[in-house]
């Protein structure tokens, strides 16, 4: 899962060498929480928020075919 939302981020952004997955168990819940570099923020958020949503919905995809529960955000800085 989590190089999967690697490979993702990394192939949006300028810098992909500043791509940070952290992964966090909390109950059953497995969150990711994606690190960018600041001027990269923008393109992973897109506009209105469309990118972000579609990354998370491709996410979310995968962990129900494995039968995990997810949740996917963005560090705040």
């Amino acid at each position: 899962m989590k190089d999967t939302l690697q490979f993702i981020v990394s192939s949006i952004v300028d810098n992909p060498d500043a791509v940070s997955i952290d992964e966090k168990q909390a109950d059953s819940i497995t969150n990711f929480i994606i690190t960018v570099d600041p001027n990269d923020i923008g393109k992973v958020i897109g506009k209105e928020g469309k990118v972000i949503r579609s990354i998370r919905n491709i996410m979310k995809i995968k962990a129900l075919k494995l039968g995990l529960r997810i949740n996917v955000t963005i560090a705040d800085k």
